[in-house]
């Protein structure tokens, strides 16, 4: 089987150049390869915009056109809405039952998004909650990778540490240590010895050699099925039973295009470019981006080092045209305005197959709808299945 991957995203409307680049063309790529669920966060979306119900709907389905834009294929990954499954909030609040309150207080995009939005009250539980719902969300789905940028492994991270807690705290098995001393009662004597040897070094130290021998030993042992090896590899760790698999963090390449005025690309910002932006629009941006200061005139030499324009060249230009935007610009052999041409043409180029794409769906919404509704009963399945096991693994199963 693949191994599972599942990522997400808030429905703030039409996606810009900056989510192509930094997340959706990882999504392609990954979708041939893994088991890949993509969701749409509608909920996380209430956590700062709780307000703008009348949004929401539209952001939702105009998101998932850019999705299908960009590439993404509802034959080779699940696409569906966060919103139409309870499980989500089910296992969100069973989460936050034993989840420490100084784990969701050190997640730095609290006080950073604080900030930033001053604008908004954010003293609210959902916003405080939003990364518990995170891990709720990708806990469900038992993923072994979550692709994210280097700014939110943190997130991935309490995921990470609400799985530990939950498996610790509730997965533990009935009369567990009678089973384990018949689990125990299985191997030679010598081999429980250095068991609980290594066991016992790697819970005061540490120690990964042990961790990595033990349990080498236990899965190739050919005297164990697989409910003891489970049951050794939780005991050994500390923990219970793995009810809820621990993610591990896929490192998405930090995408180098920034906005129009050089900071992060945002439509909160007005310097982002939408994915499927009008050849008018676009063309009347990039022409207005700022350059090199130090070029005031034509004949002004310039350092393209200084220039926003360059970034975008260092993705969307071939090397001939990267050295002659650089020996151009040093030498004040071409001008801004000729420099930005072959960005336009690049991006341009780019955005046609997304309008292609896209066409079916603008003129036709229900085909949308049908397809995050069939994704929607997919990852139902899934949900259902996991939060069986939570509810027996904390006895809510009566």
């Amino acid at each position: 089987m693949k191994e599972r991957v599942l990522s997400g995203m808030r429905p703030t409307g039409a996606l810009h150049l900056g989510h192509y680049h930094g997340a959706l063309k990882n999504w392609v790529d990954l979708q041939s390869r893994m088991d890949c669920f993509y969701f749409v966060a509608d909920w996380h979306a209430l956590t700062t915009h709780y307000e703008s119900r009348e949004i929401i709907e539209k952001n939702v389905y105009e998101m998932v056109i850019d999705w299908l834009a960009a590439g993404l294929d509802p034959n080779q990954c699940t696409i569906f809405l966060q919103s139409r499954l309870p499980e989500h909030a089910e296992l969100f609040t069973l989460l936050a039952m034993g989840t420490p309150i100084g784990w969701l207080e050190r997640v730095p995009t609290y006080k950073d998004q604080q900030e930033k939005l001053k604008d908004k009250d954010l003293s609210t539980y959902g916003f405080l909650g939003y990364p518990l719902l995170q891990a709720a969300d990708i806990l469900m789905y038992k993923a072994k990778y979550v692709p994210v940028g280097e700014d939110q492994s943190s997130h991935v991270e309490l995921t990470r540490e609400a799985a530990r807690r939950f498996n610790h705290l509730y997965g533990r098995e009935v009369n567990f240590e009678e089973k384990l001393a018949q689990t125990f009662a299985k191997l030679p004597s010598d081999q429980v010895k250095r068991f609980e040897k290594s066991r016992k070094k790697f819970q005061e130290t540490g120690d990964e050699a042990s961790l990595n021998g033990a349990l080498g030993f236990v899965q190739s042992s050919p005297l164990l099925d697989s409910r003891d090896k489970e049951r050794l590899e939780g005991y050994f760790k500390g923990t219970g039973s793995s009810i809820l698999v621990e993610p591990q963090v896929l490192l998405t390449k930090d995408s180098k295009l920034p906005g129009l005025d050089g900071a992060k690309m945002s439509k909160s910002y007005n310097n982002s470019i939408a994915m499927r932006e009008s050849k008018d629009t676009l063309e009347s941006k990039i022409k207005k981006m700022p350059t090199d200061p130090a070029r005031v005139k034509r004949t002004d030499v310039g350092d393209p080092k200084r220039c926003t324009v360059w970034q975008f060249h260092q993705i969307y230009s071939d090397a001939p045209t990267q050295a002659w935007v650089q020996s151009g610009c040093t030498s004040a052999s071409i001008g801004c305005l000729e420099c930005k041409q072959p960005v336009i043409d690049a991006i341009l180029a780019e955005q046609q197959p997304m309008l292609e794409r896209a066409q079916p769906y603008v003129s036709n919404p229900k085909l949308v709808r049908d397809i995050v509704d069939a994704g929607t009963e997919r990852a139902r399945i899934c949900a259902r299945e996991t939060m069986r096991d939570v509810r027996q693994a904390m006895g809510l199963n009566y």
